[in-house]
């Protein structure tokens, strides 16, 4: 099995892929203006105590208030030195300072979801300073490289005040490494607590890092065999990060120096399908993907199927192959909340718990957490996932003014992102003195935001590039002559 990672930054945007075999698994989109929240730590100020809730909602400096449940505030946050716990409940109230970490992005009309259990991630760890639990990654199933990992953080005296989870990545893990990892996030611990103390709230106090960075951190493991990178800067960056906690895995990185990643590998094409309510299976059965605002539904359906089975083996046949699909494109949409799965009816008990098992197996290889009910005798089967990011989909598209809301198109944003891209390979391939590059008003009012791209696509291919406003386009229309 082959596996890599495949990152691009091209404009003002940052994605990674996750291929198995060539095959898309996971991507990810970032863009400055959209930087996730998810991992910041923030010194917040109690705005207002809810008791019916047993919750707070506390001012971080976002536009949306952090909510918080009080069951996860343990701890004052305010000395640089020694924490003092206290009761959260009876003595949190209006304009008390605290340290939260946001553990989901806001969502729709609802705030970021904070928490007083702050959790720094390394490379092999976990620090969680204010609590003095060790644990071990659940999805590290060899009993005894849990017990040999057990053994080397006893043997490390870390303080124990403290609690540290070990994380999947850590297989295998010298005690040298889990040290210096350890000794990092302690070091990192300390500069917060001091940081927090000097300044007022609310207030950043230690920011995330960003996509590319989280990738390599928490999926660049020995699995991976590759990791392609199509700008120099990045590839840098990425290797002197790489360095500091795996010099042998630093060799799987290459620079790319083709002309379009993403294109040359057959990823776009892929990435477009993402978006897509039907997805077809290799049997010509497919399932729909329909996500709506309380929960997301998916359909199975039998389609261009055609075998000589009985009902039941075809049923059967047609489920096991879309419940593995449906959990890769859960994680390629990055889809959560509630979920609800209208699997093809099987009068098989054993059927129906074969496909249970696999959705479960499938499931348990997925980053976020998941809980999955039973598989009912009309083959409904419902399941809750994380949501801790945006979908995909919410950054990429925006409600389509032609339909009022009932079909997707593509954000102004994204258009102008993929004008500058079709022209720049326009350029490549065709040596002109002029050219002319039309557009929507509403996606051409927001091309001055990238004016300095258009400037250096002139001056690498000596043409002048002329931007014209056409109201008779549509939105998504991108014309290039």
């Amino acid at each position: 099995m082959n596996k890599e990672i495949l990152i691009n930054t091209d404009l003002c945007e940052k994605r990674v892929a996750i291929l198995t075999d060539g095959h898309l698994e996971e991507f990810y989109i970032e863009r400055p203006e959209d930087r996730t929240i998810v991992g910041n730590i923030y010194k917040g100020k109690i705005e207002t105590v809810v008791p019916s809730l047993n919750a707070a909602f506390v001012d971080i400096g976002q536009s949306k208030k952090g909510f918080l449940y009080l069951s996860e505030f343990e701890y004052s946050t305010y000395e640089p030195t020694e924490e003092v716990r206290f009761s959260a409940p009876l003595r949190l109230k209006k304009g008390d300072e605290v340290l939260v970490q946001v553990v989901k992005e806001a969502y729709g009309t609802k705030g970021p979801r904070v928490s007083g259990h702050i959790g720094l991630a390394g490379r092999y760890l976990v620090l969680a300073p204010q609590n003095s639990h060790w644990g071990i990654s659940r999805r590290i199933d060899d009993e005894r490289e849990r017990k040999r990992l057990r053994s080397i953080l006893e043997e490390l005296r870390l303080p124990k005040n403290v609690g540290f989870i070990v994380r999947t990545a850590a297989v295998g893990c010298s005690a040298r490494e889990l040290m210096r990892d350890a000794r990092f996030l302690l070091r990192l611990w300390s500069r917060i607590k001091k940081i927090s103390y000097r300044r007022p709230s609310p207030s950043l106090v230690y920011e995330e890092y960003d996509l590319i960075l989280r990738i390599i951190r928490d999926s660049f493991t020995e699995d991976i065999n590759k990791v392609t990178v199509d700008s120099k800067p990045e590839y840098r960056r990425i290797y002197a990060f790489v360095r500091t906690f795996e010099k042998s895995l630093a060799r799987r990185i290459s620079l790319y120096q083709g002309a379009d990643l993403f294109l040359d590998r057959d990823i776009e094409r892929q990435i477009n399908k993402i978006f897509e309510r039907y997805v077809y299976l290799k049997s010509k059965a497919y399932i729909v993907i329909e996500p709506t605002e309380g929960l997301v539904v998916i359909d199975v359906n039998s389609g261009g199927f055609k075998r000589n089975l009985s009902p039941e083996e075809a049923a059967f046949r047609i489920n096991t192959e879309a419940a593995v699909e449906i959990v890769r494109q859960l994680r390629l949409r990055d889809l959560g909340g509630i979920i609800v799965i209208d699997f093809i009816d099987m009068e098989k008990e054993t059927h129906r718990r074969e496909i249970l098992n696999i959705l479960n197996r499938e499931l348990s290889k997925d980053k976020a957490k998941y809980d999955c009910l039973g598989i009912s005798k009309f083959g409904l089967v419902q399941l809750t996932r994380e949501r801790v990011h945006n979908a995909v989909q919410a950054q990429t598209y925006q409600a389509c003014p032609y339909c009022q809301g009932k079909g997707k198109i593509k954000s102004t944003t994204t258009l102008s992102i993929l004008a500058i891209r079709q022209l720049r390979r326009y350029l490549q391939s065709n040596r002109v003195s002029e050219v002319n590059l039309s557009l929507n008003p509403a996606v051409n009012s927001i091309m001055d935001k990238y004016k300095e791209y258009i400037v250096n696509l002139e001056h690498k291919f000596r043409t002048k590039i002329n931007l014209i406003s056409n109201p008779t386009q549509h939105l998504e229309e991108i014309k290039i002559s």
